[in-house]
């Protein structure tokens, strides 16, 4: 009778073992996949004074980055479109489906910007097709975000939740340090007249290799348990309802915007910022972003981890209170220094501050959903508050300075977005805990 005991043990173990390194390697894969998925589009965002020139040529170089951040917000008005198809296709037919999906569209797309003609060769044939190219970005990146942080948080553990679904922001910060660096390699490399001749293009047309690389790696994962779990038991997506389930991806739509304000706002439109108001020359400001975005990749984890530990509602109630009260010191900061050294100091500290929601944001997110319901509703409130709060960021940035010329404009909109989400955040049950439904 012992030895059976035993055997039914180390059986047992091995099956958690092996449990946990399809895990891994399932979590990896998806990381991965997400990297690739979120250099795609940050590329646009770097590159926007270039394309400007390119793309919507003008007398004013304001109205001409104004043009290029507006198709660079209008690539997220579709993501709900994205979230919610994507979504679907990742509660019905499976998280891997819906990966597969989005990563495809997003090389297909990514390569084509790098493809097209300038305005002064085929006229406005190339705004049009860039708005295209640029939808089709959005619509993958819709669903990718939902899938992968769905994917993520259900391989991961109960009790470390938080520290696996940190990954799905560490590779999105990741991504986004790939495109930094890539380009502020490519300004290092160039001369500023091939760069702006056709340096900026190789950015882009790196979807052609990085794309299939990502895809065969998210070939042979695995389906997560939670998912499997709750096909086998057949219930209906709409069994919970569709009033409550709206309330659910409300609560998302509000608990998001902190964190993709924050996020827009200080690694997509920062390095035009310090081109612009901080005396840094293009390549400089891109390298202050790359090692931003460093710390932001090794910080983000971490604090996925600490809200394990500690919660999720203090570090996200933590970080809407430092964007809320340094914001705009930090931005007069950087703005009346107007050197490097201080430029990436500051954005070392907003990559933290950021990282204090990003970590344990993820998870928190997820555990406000049903796994049969979690990727569409999800999706949907966070990309609804992506295209209307995140998306055009830079452009609301960019308007704000303009009409009121006070360069430390932009950090209202931070505040605004640091007390919704903190009113949110305030009036939600601890979920660290708690196991997923």
């Amino acid at each position: 009778m012992t030895e059976v005991f035993e055997r039914a043990e180390e059986a047992s173990g091995l099956r958690e073992q092996q449990r946990r390194r399809r895990g891994r390697k399932a979590v990896v894969a998806a990381a991965f996949g997400n990297v690739l998925e979120w250099y795609d589009f940050a590329v646009y965002g770097f590159l926007a004074t270039t394309i400007g020139h390119h793309f919507f040529p003008s007398d004013s170089e304001a109205a001409a980055l104004m043009a290029t951040f507006a198709v660079f917000g209008v690539g997220f008005v579709v993501r709900p479109l994205g979230g919610i198809v994507i979504g679907w296709v990742a509660d019905r037919r499976g998280r891997k489906q819906a990966l597969l999906l989005t990563l495809f569209s997003m090389a297909v797309s990514t390569t084509a910007i790098g493809l097209i003609p300038s305005a002064a060769t085929i006229g406005l044939w190339a705004p049009v097709l860039l708005l295209l190219a640029r939808l089709v970005q959005g619509f993958s990146t819709g669903g990718e975000w939902g899938g992968s942080t769905a994917f993520m948080v259900e391989w991961a553990p109960g009790h470390r939740r938080g520290f696996f679904g940190s990954f799905q922001q560490s590779s999105v910060a990741l991504g986004l340090l790939l495109g930094s660096g890539v380009i502020a390699l490519l300004g290092s490399l160039l001369s500023d007249a091939v760069m702006s001749d056709w340096g900026w293009r190789i950015p882009f047309l790196m979807g052609a290799i990085l794309g299939p690389v990502g895809l065969y790696i998210r070939r042979d994962i695995d389906e997560t348990p939670a998912y499997e779990a709750a096909r086998a038991e057949q219930h209906d997506v709409t069994e919970e309802g569709a009033g409550q389930s709206m309330q659910r991806a409300a609560r998302a739509f509000a608990f998001t915007t902190l964190w993709t304000v924050a996020y827009y706002v200080m690694l997509a439109y920062m390095p035009t910022f310090l081109q612009q108001h901080a005396g840094l020359t293009g390549t400089q400001s891109l390298w202050s972003n790359t090692i931003g975005l460093c710390v932001l990749v090794v910080a983000a984890p971490l604090m996925g981890a600490l809200s394990d530990r500690w919660g999720r509602r203090t570090l996200l109630l933590s970080s809407c209170v430092a964007f809320f009260l340094l914001a705009w010191p930090l931005f007069v900061w950087v703005t009346g220094a107007r050197t490097l050294g201080l430029a990436i100091v500051v954005q070392c500290l907003f990559a933290v501050m950021i990282a204090m929601f990003s970590g344990p944001g993820p998870a928190a997110i997820a555990e406000m959903f049903p796994t049969r319901s979690r990727s569409l509703w999800m999706s949907t409130g966070y990309s609804l508050a992506v295209a209307v709060f995140g998306g055009f960021a830079p452009l609301i940035a960019t308007v704000l300075i303009e009409q009121t010329g006070l360069v430390t404009s932009p950090t209202w909109y931070l505040m605004a977005a640091a007390v919704i989400s903190g009113s949110v955040i305030f009036a939600m049950p601890e979920t660290a805990r708690q196991a997923l439904r």
